[in-house]
């Protein structure tokens, strides 16, 4: 069992920026992946960012040049670092990790942290 916690989402001005963090209750380096999807209000949850234990990174074609996800195995944790966010990214983000043991893959969700953008 893998507990995730997600934190850092609050209220911002358009233009302005934000940091995430994900902090997992295992180390790093035995989880397979984390990513950061998020959902705003009538909307299909979908991916943001997502870092693999090989520390490939993949984007959404609409964060990509603006968000940056980064991990910090010394504390367990994933960040999501935010720029220029515009309306369009408030949501709901929420944290997943990703753990492989032998033929089972198992998904782990933090409860979310809200991100408003607006002036």
């Amino acid at each position: 069992q893998v507990q995730v916690v997600e934190s850092g989402g609050g209220l911002v001005q358009p233009g302005g920026s934000l940091r995430l963090s994900c902090a997992a209750s295992r180390r790093i380096f035995s989880i397979n992946a984390m990513g950061w999807y998020r959902q705003a209000p009538g909307k299909e949850r979908e991916l943001v960012a997502a870092i693999t234990s090989g520390s490939r990174t993949n984007y959404a074609d609409s964060v990509k040049g603006r968000f940056t996800i980064s991990a910090d195995s010394t504390k367990n944790t994933v960040y999501l670092q935010m720029n220029s966010l515009a309306p369009e990214d408030t949501a709901v983000y929420y944290c997943k990790v990703t753990v492989v043991v032998g033929p089972e893959e198992s998904d782990y969700w933090g409860q979310g942290t809200q991100v408003i953008v607006s002036s």
